[in-house]
């Protein structure tokens, strides 16, 4: 019994000196896997808040967005710094306000406008690349020795102001141009720009050699997506894959296009099948960049963030009425209403999210850049940060109950669109007090008790819109916002 003891005691001691060897000769990579965390960033374009099965469409299907929200968080009061484009994707890259950065319209309309006689207003002239004197979340993931990546959309500014002079070191697909002329391969048209409205890096090859059909843009961006996630799944990697869809021009593929005919039923909220086919593509091929993650072993270990840019676009397209069905939220792209702004966000941070939450309270695109700081390795870099306007989400991404440090949100639209005039807005609690410039009117939501905005509050409690107006202008001036002015061609009525 002794001699089994000392022999005991001696097979105990090898095994505590083997694992003081690995320790000690091994930490680097260790610490490695807990600091460097990977980061797919996923994006897309038009997507509704209410476009996904798991938010409450009664038509798409959505199952593996729906899986990942399964595994991690799902926000349900996320907001797009802006209700358009491009000053959502700055707000994204930089950490701030579009207001501040006077980007506050997409690429192509930016610059000084020219006067017309119908709008009583005329914007103020504005910024249409994203300046390279600003760090970018990319610049920080470069600095803590990432690779990086963009693929996909990216409309923040021209040649000059491409994704690879962002902090990226490939950029597959990222133009000055929001939409390809079409989703089926070579992606141009004789519509616009038939040289420049093109989606660079792809080619022309078909993804469907079975049947030797044009590749599918949605599709093809995914290629790329996955062949980095491979190649690089022994790299710390941060990836960009920005898709186009859902954006018009409303293309599915036919298969799913008939699928959703069939599926359509009189009643439904969502009616637009050709729209839905997009949506479930979109679905499919997040589906294929959770697989290879998967199958690079690298899942946990990796943050997946999924999001949209802005609400989903509403009003008549082709032989359809609209094209997405934002309820119950109001109004849709280009608006302040919820249904502008308010977005799917879906975050899976391994280790940190609990696999299921909810998170009800109010984000906005501001946020990604700070909460991305929060992986060990960026922390350690050297780039001197400017102030950013968004606040860490960590705290809630461990516990979706706490309470977040901010007292409210902001927007800044000085623009028309066909869903709105020049308008401004404020978020604090429930509430929302919206500015418009036209007549200087208030509008005051009870966003708990009337999600649809249907009922207006400002006269029924003047005290409460007066002092978020006050509030509103404030922040306004600090972010030393731009203000459409009156349009001396305007003519009463002329539309």
């Amino acid at each position: 019994m002794e001699l089994r003891l000392i022999r005991m005691g001696h097979i105990l001691k090898k095994i505590q000196t083997c694992l003081l060897i690995i320790f000690f000769a091994y930490p680097a990579l260790a610490q490695e896997d807990i600091e460097k965390l990977n980061v797919v960033f996923i994006l897309a374009d038009d997507l509704g808040w209410s476009d996904l099965s798991g938010y409450g469409s009664d038509l798409h299907e959505t199952p593996n967005l729906d899986r990942l929200a399964k595994q991690g968080m799902k926000f349900t009061n996320a907001y797009a710094a802006a209700p358009i484009c491009t000053p959502s994707r700055a707000s994204i890259m930089t950490g701030k306000f579009p207001a501040r950065l006077h980007m506050t319209t997409w690429h192509e309309n930016s610059g000084t406008p020219t006067p017309n006689n119908k709008d009583k207003l005329v914007a103020p002239a504005t910024v249409g690349n994203l300046s390279l004197e600003e760090t970018t979340i990319a610049e920080v993931f470069q600095e803590a020795g990432y690779f990086t990546a963009h693929v996909g959309k990216w409309h923040l500014g021209d040649a000059a102001h491409y994704p690879q002079t962002h902090g990226f070191e490939v950029n597959i697909g990222g133009t000055m141009w929001g939409a390809p002329d079409t989703y089926w391969s070579p992606y141009r048209g004789q519509k616009f720009q038939n040289e420049y409205r093109y989606i660079p890096d792809l080619g022309s090859a078909s993804t469907d050699e079975k049947n030797k059909a044009p590749a599918y843009l949605t599709d093809a961006l995914t290629d790329k997506a996955v062949q980095m996630i491979k190649e690089n799944s022994n790299t710390p990697f941060f990836l960009n894959l920005w898709y186009h869809t859902v954006h018009t021009p409303i293309e599915g593929k036919p298969q799913l296009v008939e699928y959703y005919k069939k599926k359509v039923k009189p009643g439904m909220k969502d009616q637009n099948y050709e729209y839905a086919a997009m949506v479930a593509s979109l679905d499919e091929n997040v589906g294929r960049v959770l697989q290879a993650i998967d199958n690079a072993g690298i899942a946990d270990n990796t943050i997946v963030i999924f999001f949209s840019d802005n609400g989903g676009r509403i009003g008549k397209y082709k032989d359809w009425e609209t094209v997405a069905n934002n309820s119950p939220l109001r109004s849709g792209k280009g608006s302040l209403y919820e249904g502008g702004i308010r977005e799917p966000l879906i975050i899976k941070w391994p280790g940190i999210t609990k696999a299921g939450s909810v998170c009800d309270s109010p984000v906005i695109s501001n946020d990604f850049f700070p909460t991305l700081m929060e992986i060990p390795a960026l922390k350690k870099t050297q780039i001197e940060l400017d102030r950013h306007d968004g606040i860490s989400l960590l705290p809630v991404l461990k516990d979706p109950k706490l309470p977040l440090e901010r007292e409210a949100l902001f927007w800044h639209s000085p623009h028309y669109y066909t869903t709105t005039s020049p308008v401004s807005a404020i978020r604090k609690g429930p509430w929302k007090l919206i500015h418009y410039f036209e007549d200087d009117h208030l509008e005051l939501y009870d966003l708990d008790m009337d999600l649809g905005e249907k009922n207006n509050l400002a006269d029924t409690y003047p005290e409460k819109a007066k002092k978020l107006y006050e509030e509103l202008k404030t922040w306004r001036k600090d972010i030393d916002a731009q203000f459409p002015s009156y349009n001396p061609l305007y003519v009463p009525g002329n539309w």
